[in-house]
């Protein structure tokens, strides 16, 4: 699958994902310093599922109308350690292959799921 880490990620879920076989890019080390918009246009543009615990990326894609189709996970669980937060992205990774086209929000005890604006409802 193809990732892009948000920078707020842990280093550690990054490496695990990229250590499960995703092919992950993370914001802190391929585009530093870099805003939400160029964060979600690029992958949007290399069909890249955003994964981050920034809640920003929702807002772009449902209030203001930037294209996300890419998909984006927004993890809201309480950061207890970055060794929690490797096992739990990669484990909630595993659980699916359908990211694509909606914003899904992983929290403690479910994972919410809606469909990201622009995509075709019949997919």
């Amino acid at each position: 699958m193809k990732l892009f880490a948000n920078e707020n990620f842990p280093g550690l879920a990054v490496d695990a994902m990229s250590d499960a076989g995703h092919d992950v890019l993370w914001a802190r080390t391929n585009t530093p310093g870099a805003t939400d918009d160029p964060i979600l246009q690029r992958a949007q543009d290399e069909e890249r599922l955003v994964v981050t615990f920034d809640k920003d990326f929702g807002e772009l894609a449902f209030r203001w109308g930037m294209p996300a189709t890419c998909g984006i996970i927004l993890f809201r669980f309480k950061l207890q350690s970055p060794e929690l937060a490797r096992d739990r992205v990669v484990a909630t990774l595993a659980e699916r292959a359908d990211w694509t086209g909606h914003l899904f929000v992983v929290e403690e005890f479910r994972i919410r799921s809606r469909p990201l604006p622009g995509l075709d409802p019949s997919q």
